[in-house]
């Protein structure tokens, strides 16, 4: 079954989407509301994911380009396009779709940083998966690997990030009506105490569930919580979350050299043997990161 990406592309409603991404996605998902259990009727796809670029986008020294001499050609990072309407699907009802996807090197890098809407897309349930290859199997097999504690920093400062918008966001069209109604932005307030819930959970368990609180995440986008107890429950929230991280058994950094590892060999089931490029030796990687800290600390090695 061909991705969702491919379907689109078909229809001819998509714009300006490299070639190559064509039977080359890896992985889909849906995310928002969908997959975090609060979805009404009106509610679009969110869909993320991962490809898989040419070979010689990854290395580019296959092509020839040598660094610091040659205009290098630009590698392909990700592709996003908004407000997809598809007026045939659901039977002629119609779906809009918001499309993201990555570069498996992208995404890697994402996921590493624990960028709460990509370590999301890993966990999503499975009824969530659109479309899913071998590769993706594989990287949602080894999804705890990475997860570390800067988790808590991330999903904070996103959690930040949502009260700011609370506080200081001209709200516009049926988001200004949610406003004047209930007095401040409900879809923000969600986003706050889900992104506080999933780190509780990821500190605790290394692991987490998107739809476990989804009652709770109903009621405030029903306007059940007034902005008072959402600002309070951040406030206990985050203090109760600054001891968990003390405490969580996550790393404190991640593996990168496993991390490297697992790209490798998501890379060799794709292409096949990367015999003409030196795979990472994990002596030779832990030696390397060795030599940066030393570096970084300005000890001689």
């Amino acid at each position: 079954m061909g991705s969702t990406f491919d379907t689109l592309s078909s229809c001819g409603l998509l714009r300006g989407a490299p070639a190559f991404l064509l039977n080359n996605v890896q992985y889909e998902v849906v995310m928002g509301s969908l997959a975090y259990g609060v979805a009404d009727d009106d509610s679009d796809m969110d869909v993320y994911g991962f490809a898989m670029p040419p070979k010689d986008d990854l290395f580019p020294h296959l092509r020839g380009e040598v660094a610091g001499f040659d205009d290098l050609q630009p590698r392909f990072s990700q592709f996003q396009q908004h407000h997809i309407q598809d007026v045939d699907a659901l039977a002629g009802r119609g779906r809009e779709y918001d499309i993201t996807l990555y570069s498996i090197s992208r995404y890697f890098r994402l996921l590493v940083e624990n960028n709460p809407n990509i370590i999301d897309s890993l966990f999503v349930p499975r009824h969530c998966i659109l479309h899913c290859t071998a590769v993706a199997e594989l990287v949602r097999e080894r999804r705890a690997l990475f997860l570390h504690k800067g988790v808590w920093a991330k999903f904070k400062g996103y959690a930040y990030g949502q009260m700011h918008k609370i506080r200081t966001k001209t709200p516009e069209g049926s988001r200004k009506d949610m406003v004047v109604e209930h007095g401040y932005d409900l879809k923000f307030a969600y986003h706050v105490v889900r992104l506080l819930n999933e780190v509780e959970q990821l500190l605790l368990e290394g692991d987490v569930d998107l739809m476990r609180h989804k009652e709770q995440l109903r009621a405030i986008r029903r306007g059940e919580w007034t902005l008072p107890q959402l600002e309070q429950h951040f406030a206990d929230k985050e203090r109760a979350l600054e001891k968990l991280y003390l405490e969580s058994s996550l790393p404190a950094q991640p593996d990168m050299v496993a991390v490297r590892e697992l790209l490798f060999n998501c890379l060799e089931q794709h292409y096949g043997r990367l015999d003409n490029i030196a795979r990472p030796d994990r002596a030779n990687a832990v030696l390397r990161q060795i030599r940066q800290l030393l570096d970084n600390n300005g000890v001689e090695s």
